[in-house]
């Protein structure tokens, strides 16, 4: 099976559709047709369910999608290790992180590693925790910057920052006027919270168990931002990192005194898969080593 044909099964499964698929590809529809029809004879069995000009990738295509994105990304990482190996000044780093850092922590560090090495390419991802903890074990990333810390017995980590967690809440709320408070103050309020699996709503679950607190959730967003921009309605409190420059005015943040509330920043990679030069470059820059 040629590594070309995998790539172009994956954009077909990606697209569901061989017209769509053979225009990204820039193949004529016959040629990707036989090259479908070659991949289904060697895994002995259909990869797509035909129902008219449609395809639906079914369960032995849905495994065979996950093998051929995993075999494509150990190419590609070859690829890189064997170009920064011949260069160590240049190559790429695949780089996935959180939502909620994007706007102000990694552009930072990039632009930071960027002066040092210029001639270092980034690819990037952003996500939430469990699609970039995926992403590393995939092969689609070869670092992540993530939190929660992912599962000890498949990642490394190097821990790059702890940031406290606080309550926010809407100006003139009864809380506003702490200069901290507990969880547990806050029991009979109606909470916005992140969606489940993220990485801060797993974090506030714990904090609202912890306090003995059967929270009112009122609403479950997909983003801090939205979190913020419904306290500032009055539509509840939320717990939510302590802000950078530019928060939102109409809301006001008020430390939290649990013990526990804060959330630890690292630096995640496969325990079973080792760095590229400038991928271990960039974590060398990131731990200050």
């Amino acid at each position: 099976m040629h590594l070309e044909e995998l790539q172009w099964f994956v954009v077909l499964a990606e697209t569901e559709h061989v017209t769509e698929a053979a225009a990204e590809l820039g193949v004529s529809q016959p040629t990707l047709s036989r090259a479908l029809t070659r991949i289904e004879q060697q895994a002995g069995a259909p990869l797509f369910d035909r129902v008219g000009r449609r395809l639906h990738l079914n369960e032995y295509g849905r495994i065979m999608l996950e093998h051929a994105r995993r075999s494509i990304a150990e190419v590609q990482a070859a690829l890189d290790r064997i170009a920064a190996l011949r260069d160590p000044d240049t190559g790429r780093v695949r780089l996935a992180f959180l939502h909620s850092l994007a706007n102000w922590y990694v552009p930072e560090q990039l632009r930071r590693f960027r002066e040092a090495a210029p001639k270092i390419a980034f690819d990037l991802f952003q996500g939430p925790a469990h699609e970039v903890a995926q992403r590393v074990l995939d092969g689609g990333a070869d670092l992540a910057i993530t939190s929660p810390r992912p599962d000890p017995a498949a990642f490394a980590w190097h821990r790059l920052y702890v940031e406290r967690l606080c309550l926010a809440v809407p100006v003139g709320h009864r809380l506003a006027a702490r200069s901290r408070v507990s969880l547990s103050a806050a029991a009979d309020e109606p909470f916005v919270a992140l969606e489940k699996p993220l990485g801060l709503r797993l974090l506030t679950d714990d904090l609202w168990a912890e306090a003995g607190i059967d929270p009112e959730i009122v609403f479950e967003a997909s983003e801090i931002p939205t979190m913020e921009g419904l306290v500032a309605a009055g539509f509840g409190v939320a717990v939510v990192p302590v802000p950078r420059e530019g928060a939102d005015t109409r809301v006001v943040h008020v430390p939290l005194s649990n013990s526990r509330a804060k959330r630890e920043v690292g630096l995640a990679w496969g325990r079973d898969r080792p760095l590229a030069p400038p991928s271990e470059r960039f974590l060398q820059f990131l731990s200050g080593t």
